[in-house]
C-alpha cells in the first residue's frame, strides 16, 4: 500500500513538472491527454490519454523513467526510456482494453 502511494505521488510530481514545462505545446495536447517522449537515439513525441496512468504496465514505464531521469526530463515532457517500437506496441495493447 505504501509503495502504491509513493508511486502515485511520483507520477503526479512527474506530470505536474512535465505539463507545466510544456505550456508552449499545450494547444497540441487535447484535454484528458498528456505528451511523452519516447526513443533511444532520437526522441519522438506521443500524446496519450490520462487513463493510461491507471494501467500497471504504463506505471512500470513511468517508474523506469523516474529511475533513469528523476524529475529532470531533457525534452521538457515525460521521457520514457524504451524503444519506439516497444512503446507503440504497449499503446496499441492499452488502447484495445
Amino acid at each position: 500500500m505504501r509503495q502504491m502511494e509513493h508511486m502515485n505521488m511520483a507520477i503526479r510530481q512527474m506530470l505536474r513538472r512535465s505539463l507545466s514545462s510544456e505550456k508552449r505545446l499545450a494547444t497540441d495536447v487535447p484535454k484528458g491527454h498528456f505528451a511523452v517522449y519516447v526513443g533511444q537515439s532520437q526522441m519522438k513525441r506521443f500524446v496519450v490519454p490520462l487513463s493510461f496512468l491507471n494501467n500497471p504496465l504504463f506505471q512500470d514505464l513511468l517508474s523506469r523513467a523516474e529511475e533513469e531521469f528523476g524529475f529532470n526530463h531533457p525534452m521538457g515532457g515525460i521521457t520514457i526510456p524504451c524503444s519506439e517500437d516497444a512503446f507503440v506496441d504497449l499503446v496499441s495493447r492499452l488502447s484495445r482494453t
